[in-house]
């Protein structure tokens, strides 16, 4: 029981009040839903633009396919408990009414939003929680914007909507959570007309003035450190300029103009930092909670972008880019380029999505992916989900077998590993990078893990230092497509998909090879390999050598 106490105390402490009174407030208050019809609508300006397309997940007319799992309606209605709860909030979602091809599924989304209105009443079920209301009003707007019509029915349940949420803001998470409820009532204030209509749009816009500005931060990076999750904040972003140019005359006011004015020299800044922890195959990373599959591709982003009249940002794909504000950093030389995570975990009073994965790299070779973190398939609380965040899942080093920040539960955080001495460099040819962390201080007094990175055209070399004696194992988890030939104890070639191969050498540690697995998409996993380094005293470093 004490440690159980101290676990929730370096949770918990670091919270906002407003967390605290707000969880409060959002389990006593139970308001009830107001039933009565909207006042009318907007007329759209012809300039709304079609939004990111994502890939379309209705595989029927009442048939879906989310998180890689198949699912008919008629077998699992709207509130099944036997899929898992982030499967039944994608049926909420309507995503796939502004998926690619959604035209050709015309028919089909007419009529399911016309049976989500009659099967889920108002103020019920999971479909009316605050977060899939916030994403499904979104949807259903942009639907409309784009040459769509919602019936009668389907206009007055969006407006009971926009007025249930205006009531159930959730205040007690913040993050994204807040930053999407905000969303949707500036989409809901723009599609209706009224008093009603101005106040959901005053209600959103007042959120977003202080949220954009505390989750975005200077570098353009999303202030939880997941490229997954950053790449929604593009698109949240692109939203609210493309909607907001649709409707000009709501926009007149000096400060309403220079909010709208702020979000598009913000946008630049986003897409840099999308490009910046990318890989050259165009995708996202794999730090903290991350998965292809959930925000549109990064291809779409810059696309939808650009039709909104963004210059997409130019960017040498060699040398040093640096994110300081976010702590992530880019290192590319000749066919290498390597992704350090040389950040904390995320904002201390909100690190749901954060995993022990400080100091873990990320690298791809010739274009093709080498070393990846292991990814996330599920959510909830389970010991999967636990393993995906631990430590030894993430390209670092593990002390004692221990994780660095002490996550628990499905979206929790106790102690927290602090990053120190944090250096990204040039000397001549070789790109450098360093940092250390605290994070095993808490089982051994004064242990700090240093990394640092020097990479060339033709090398890269880690070079791991922990300032206490103690057991401790350095991971390289392989993309699936790499095989591996062990020469001896400390050394052997990694073989990528095109036959190319990369020399490996371990010095003041040996290596052994663990079967694991990676989880690029939720609901998916595969076999892959990972290069174990067991340090013999309190160093161990990583040399790659490639033509």
């Amino acid at each position: 029981m004490p440690g159980r106490i101290g676990l929730l105390w370096r949770t918990v402490r670091h919270l906002r009040p407003a967390q605290i009174s707000g969880r409060i407030w959002f389990r006593l208050a139970r308001p009830g839903p107001d039933l009565s019809a909207p006042h009318g609508l907007r007329s759209t300006h012809a300039t709304y633009q079609i939004p990111a397309r994502r890939l379309a997940n209705m595989i029927g007319p009442t048939a879906w396919r989310f998180l890689n799992e198949d699912g008919e309606l008629a077998e699992i209605g709207w509130q099944n408990d036997r899929r898992s709860k982030l499967w039944r909030y994608n049926q909420h979602y309507f995503d796939d009414l502004n998926a690619a091809s959604s035209e050709d599924r015309l028919s089909w989304h007419k009529d399911l939003i016309d049976l989500w209105v009659a099967d889920n009443p108002p103020a019920s079920g999971n479909g009316w929680e605050p977060y899939p209301t916030s994403l499904r009003i979104v949807n259903w707007v942009k639907w409309a914007h784009s040459g769509n019509f919602l019936s009668s029915d389907a206009e007055k349940s969006l407006a009971v909507q926009a007025r249930w949420l205006s009531k159930r803001l959730e205040w007690h998470l913040l993050g994204n959570h807040l930053f999407a409820n905000a969303k949707a009532l500036v989409h809901a204030g723009l599609y209706f007309t009224g008093p009603e209509a101005k106040r959901w749009l005053d209600r959103g816009l007042s959120i977003l003035a202080r949220e954009v500005p505390e989750q975005i931060l200077p570098d353009g990076g999303q202030f939880e450190l997941s490229p997954m999750y950053h790449a929604l904040a593009v698109e949240d972003m692109l939203d609210l300029v493309n909607i907001t140019a649709a409707h000009p005359d709501s926009f007149g006011s000096e400060s309403r103009a220079a909010q709208l004015e702020r979000w598009r020299e913000i946008i630049p800044r986003m897409l840099r930092w999308l490009f910046v922890t990318s890989h050259p195959d165009g995708r996202t990373s794999f730090f903290n909670d991350a998965a292809f599959g959930v925000a549109p591709e990064n291809a779409v982003l810059f696309s939808y972008a650009e039709r909104l009249g963004f210059e997409l940002p130019s960017l040498e794909d060699h040398g040093i880019l640096d994110l300081p504000n976010s702590g992530l950093c880019r290192l590319a030389s000749g066919p290498a380029l390597v992704l350090a995570d040389l950040a904390p975990i995320g904002p201390d009073y909100l690190p749901g999505h954060a995993h022990a994965d400080t100091l873990s790299i990320e690298m791809s070779l010739y274009g093709q992916r080498l070393f990846v973190n292991s990814g996330t398939s599920v959510y909830g609380i389970g010991a999967e989900r636990l393993r995906q965040r631990g430590t030894p899942a993430h390209n670092t080093v593990t002390v004692i077998g221990e994780n660095s920040s002490e996550v628990w539960s499905g979206f929790r955080v106790g102690a927290r590993a602090r990053i120190r001495n944090r250096s990204v460099s040039q000397e001549g040819n070789t790109l450098l990078a360093s940092a250390s962390h605290d994070g095993y201080r808490r089982m051994v007094e004064g242990l700090d893990h240093r990394r640092d990175l020097h990479l060339t055209t033709n090398s890269l070399t880690i070079i791991d230092k922990i300032s206490r004696l103690a057991p401790a194992e350095a991971r390289y988890h392989l993309h699936p497509d790499v095989e591996v030939e062990m020469e001896d104890a400390t050394s052997g070639c990694l073989i990528l998909a095109d036959g190319q191969c990369v020399m490996f050498s371990a010095q003041e540690g040996t290596v052994r090879l663990d079967r694991t697995t990676w989880h690029p998409e939720f609901g998916v996993s595969q076999d892959n390999k990972c290069l174990v380094i067991s340090f013999d005293t309190q160093r161990a470093d990583l040399i790659l050598r490639w033509r």
